[in-house]
């Protein structure tokens, strides 16, 4: 075995058997083979979850934003809670695509098939609580730079705007970037399809892919663009949603260290999202030498990493509220630690802080059930640090108007909802398209090197 192939193996990029064939195959079968009945039951009940979340839609339309749980003087409730959680879900996918493509980090490609779709998938999500929350829904297009019918432009310093641009920026290169991954990939199942009907469908979106030299050159150069145009996205997307809390006069909002903090918060979740799906599908898809060890490692170091930035930010705004010397401040803070939402703050903590530190010790980072539920309570302890930034403010300036927020059914349905419509179009997504980008992973392999020879020390 050559030096190069060695090393490889050894860094667990790859496994020791692993050839071109063996890769075609193993992701190929996935979307070839006959439907699994796991697969119809969990679609089925996503699907299930996904109609009822457009039917509480249709149903808010209808009566309007009243029924959710808002009050005076939490203005934004579950909706905004959802919308910060799904815009950071998605932030994963552009990371381990762009930037670690950028950095040249080869065990990206195992994953970052999945993560981007992920990404698209979350931020749809995302799309749809902002759109939903404004109430008057039909004048959604009054956050879009356009004259409406009044003869009236939108104001340009509203972060509402910014959020237009920016998170639609970020869907159209996160497609784009997802779309031109896969045109390879499409061209290999077009060539394995044996009906008809996947020729035509496979054949269509791969849009006459040969292979040949001089479509690869384009290829990597469009690839190397939007990974390029996409990186600068993963910091100013979530940076602007920060500021639409930041721009804000109120205690425990207006801070400058909000942009960042949700930026780290954000890639903290994104990747606990996308190590609870890789572990589930490497199981459930036996792709365990494709999806190695050592990448599930890899991922939980960012995990750690980012896990303390976030942990560092909690303690920046305290120790801010007190050196700051704003009783208004000061009180926010406090209040959240030990007021009547203290409950929802220190399972934040919990999750978010103390979780990640049992990434320090090798044998768990690489304990796959640690991981998992590890991915999990991350998770959750994301979705309510959003609630705790959102819903404190139950407590604002004035004692007299102070008040307890509670959820109703409505606003849980649509959280419930939203995971639905997330995981169905995840799992048809596993189902019709390959899962690991098969021309990437090819491109890893030792035998991809020039001049590679077995049994060759080059």
């Amino acid at each position: 075995m050559s030096i190069a192939a060695q090393q490889q193996i050894a860094e667990g990029v790859v496994t020791e058997n692993l050839t071109y064939e063996s890769v075609t195959e193993s992701v190929s079968r996935i979307t070839e083979a006959k439907t699994p009945r796991a697969w119809k039951v969990l679609f089925s009940i996503s699907a299930t979850l996904a109609l009822g979340f457009f039917a509480l839609i249709g149903y808010l339309f209808y009566e309007g934003t009243g029924i959710w749980g808002l009050q005076n003087p939490v203005g934004w409730g579950f909706a905004i809670v959802n919308f910060v959680f799904w815009v950071g879900i998605g932030h994963a996918g552009t990371l381990i695509s762009a930037i670690l493509f950028l950095l040249r980090q080869k065990w990206r490609t195992a994953i970052n098939r999945f993560a981007e779709g992920m990404t698209i998938f979350a931020v749809i999500c995302a799309l749809i609580f902002p759109t939903i929350h404004v109430g008057r829904v039909w004048f959604i297009y009054w956050t879009m730079p356009i004259p409406n019918q009044m003869f009236m432009w939108p104001n340009f310093r509203s972060p509402l705007l910014w959020d237009s641009f920016a998170v639609g920026t970020y869907f159209i290169c996160s497609f784009l970037f997802w779309y031109v991954g896969l045109i390879p990939d499409l061209a290999t199942l077009r060539d394995r399809a044996k009906s008809r009907i996947r020729k035509i469908l496979y054949g269509t979106f791969s849009i006459g892919w040969r292979g040949g030299n001089r479509q690869w050159r384009h290829y990597e150069l469009a690839y190397l663009v939007l990974a390029g145009v996409s990186t600068p996205l993963v910091l100013s997307v979530h940076s602007i949603v920060a500021t639409d809390f930041a721009t804000a006069q109120i205690p425990g909002w207006h801070t400058t260290i909000f942009p960042p903090y949700f930026v780290a918060g954000a890639i903290f979740s994104g990747f606990a999202m996308v190590m609870a799906l890789s572990l589930i599908a490497r199981y459930a898809l036996k792709l365990q030498h494709i999806i190695t060890a050592k990448v599930l490692e890899r991922m939980n170091m960012i995990m750690l990493v980012t896990g303390m930035m976030v942990g560092y930010a909690y303690g920046i705004e305290f120790f801010m509220s007190w050196y700051s010397g704003n009783m208004y401040e000061h009180f926010a803070f406090v209040n959240r630690a030990i007021g009547p939402y203290a409950w929802a703050y220190w399972i934040m903590i919990s999750c978010n802080v103390i979780v990640p530190q049992i990434f320090w010790f090798k044998k768990l980072r690489n304990h796959l059930v640690v991981m998992f539920i590890a991915s999990i309570l991350i998770n959750i302890g994301m979705w309510f640090e959003r609630f705790v930034i959102v819903v404190t403010l139950a407590r604002d300036f004035l004692p007299s108007a102070w008040d307890y927020y509670s959820p109703t059914w409505h606003d849980v349905g649509l959280l419930i909802g939203s995971f639905g419509l997330f995981f169905s179009m995840f799992l048809l997504f596993l189902r019709f398209l390959p899962i690991v980008a098969i021309a990437e992973v090819k491109g890893t392999l030792p035998q991809a090197r020039p001049l590679h020879k077995e049994g060759t020390h080059v």
